[in-house]
């Protein structure tokens, strides 16, 4: 199953089916799918006939950029896993503002390898939390400054507590 995200508005259901057909939003059309050369397709669905280029294909955001029968479609797909770890928040992480850093599960704080003022960069590790018998590094989504330091060094956690303000 694919939840597809058309233009930032409308979202899709879709699932394959067995004997070439999808069915989207639960009702199942026929179809087909041919690979013309390099990002061109020809799709068949419903009867109907589509002439799909991928123009922008981001495969870490998953967000494409089609150009379907010459109308250009910004698409985001999602599947199954995607769904499942922004039900447990675990996602949650990866889609906050810079302004500060939550914990994306319960857990225990490891280590804080930064202190209040420092300028970090994308990538760099602020808290290490150990959760399930785990150390997960959570890091620096962009370049920032470390604003305040919410908890301490052997804390218990929350899941979405604050951890560290960053500007």
């Amino acid at each position: 199953m694919i939840k597809a995200t058309i233009n930032g508005e409308s979202t899709l259901t879709l699932e394959t089916q067995q004997g070439g057909q999808v069915a989207i939003n639960g009702k199942v059309f026929p179809a087909d799918i041919k690979h013309i050369n390099g990002g061109t397709y020809h799709l068949i669905l419903n009867d109907k006939s589509y002439n799909v280029e991928v123009i922008i294909s981001d495969t870490k955001t998953k967000k494409h950029t089609l150009k379907i029968n010459g109308k250009i479609l910004e698409v985001e797909l999602k599947d199954r896993f995607d769904e499942l770890l922004k039900e447990l928040g675990i996602d949650a992480a990866a889609g906050q503002k810079i302004g500060d850093l939550k914990a994306p599960m319960p857990g225990l704080v490891v280590d804080i390898p930064v202190t209040e003022g420092q300028e970090v960069k994308k990538g760099d590790t602020l808290v290490i939390l150990e959760a399930m018998k785990m150390e997960n590094a959570l890091k620096a989504m962009a370049d920032a400054v470390v604003k305040k330091i919410v908890v301490k060094k052997g804390q218990a956690v929350e899941k979405n507590e604050l951890l560290i303000q960053m500007a």
